[in-house]
């Protein structure tokens, strides 16, 4: 049976034939270790390297040599997270952060002396900015949010962040795993840093992650090793990007990413947003009529193309077990973000979170209501 994959928000599959071609060559054709030797094997990759690396730049208005490449969005999350909290003070985060944010910033709070708030994020963005605005005190250094949520898919106003974290002189860390290659992002928003996976919306392999910085606040690495430069110094410096990409990185990954980020350039971020959108509403539309459905979206909110929701008080985990015997893969459970969901007060069933990618039809959206409809009336 041909599974129908609805859990894009997790990874984009099918990924488009452009990137599995690159990957192909990248193993075949590009062995060597980029920035690791004068040879012509060497060379060559480091081109290719450099090459995503300059679109990757291009597609979030970056300076390249400010663009990092990490394994995933929770390696670029961590960077920039433990490098500014390395000596220690306040930060604060929102009620609808993922695991990438909130458990190294807990994980700080046990040895680094670093303290955190939890602003809540309202339905209004005026709200919003006041509940993070009245928790900055002397001692913070840094605001992190996501920029649009991966259980309702909720968009927080990051420009308004920005703008209050500069006011105050204060780091803006940005989480975009389900805002980029949706949300036409640039680090003129006002980020400090800019954290996302090359896996999901920008279609590229997985190990493959971005970290965009602007340059004002210098940090301290979290790992050390090889670099390629300064190599006869046992201190390992500060510089981008070099410094932030110890040991051998993942050239035939990051080439794969450079066909996704080509891909989503040639379709166009805001006709795979409306394409999304659509099919979301969709959804919604077929699906809020159905007896005992409840669907995590409330109205004047803006989304990126994401739907939460839950069968009455069915395990959320049980009813995506059910469509996957149907053929659809779609997230059920707490999608790796605990506070999230206790914010949402779901922290004991979780949600079935249905998120379509580029790929996605409406056809595929009609038989999945089909098989949410049969399961509501069969519990």
């Amino acid at each position: 049976m041909q599974v129908v994959n609805f859990d894009n928000a997790a990874t984009t599959y099918p990924k488009p034939m452009s990137v599995s071609k690159a990957v192909y060559m990248a193993a075949q054709k590009y062995g060597g270790n980029p920035g690791r030797g004068g040879h012509a094997i060497s060379m060559a990759v480091s081109d290719k390297i450099y090459n995503v690396r300059q679109a990757a730049a291009d597609m979030f208005g970056a300076e390249v040599e400010k663009t990092v490449f990490t394994l995933n969005c929770t390696h670029a999350l961590n960077i920039a997270i433990k490098g500014i909290m390395a000596s220690g003070g306040h930060i604060i985060i929102s009620s609808l952060e993922h695991n990438a944010v909130a458990r190294p910033v807990y994980a700080l709070t046990q040895n680094k002396g670093v303290s955190f708030s939890v602003a809540e994020v309202a339905d209004s963005d005026e709200q919003t900015i006041y509940n993070f605005e009245r928790l900055i005190n002397s001692r913070t250094k840094a605001i992190c949010t996501t920029i649009a949520s991966n259980v309702t898919g909720q968009i927080l106003p990051y420009k308004k962040i920005a703008e209050l974290c500069k006011k105050y002189n204060i780091c803006y860390i940005a989480d975009a795993a389900q805002a980029a290659g949706v949300l036409e992002l640039s680090m003129s928003d006002g980020f400090d840093f800019l954290c996302m996976a090359g896996h999901k919306g920008l279609y590229g392999p997985t190990g493959t992650g971005l970290l965009f910085s602007n340059g004002k606040f210098e940090i301290p690495t979290i790992i050390e090793g090889g670099t390629g430069i300064n190599s006869i110094e046992l201190a390992q410096g500060t510089e981008f990007p070099e410094d932030y990409e110890s040991g051998t990185i993942n050239t035939v990954g990051i080439i794969g990413l450079g066909e996704g980020i080509k891909f989503v350039k040639q379709k166009g971020i805001k006709t795979i947003y409306s394409h999304e959108t659509k099919l979301c509403e969709r959804f919604i539309n077929k699906i809020y009529r159905i007896p005992d459905i409840k669907i995590f979206r409330q109205q004047g909110v803006k989304y990126v193309p994401i739907v939460s929701f839950n069968i009455g008080n069915t395990d959320s985990q049980m009813v995506a077990g059910k469509l996957s015997e149907m053929g659809f893969a779609l997230r059920g459970g707490m999608q790796c973000a605990g506070v999230a969901h206790r914010f949402l007060e779901t922290d004991k069933q979780g949600t079935v979170r249905f998120a379509p990618s580029a790929f996605s039809s409406e056809v595929n959206v009609e038989r999945l209501s089909l098989a949410v409809a049969r399961i509501a009336m069969s519990k």
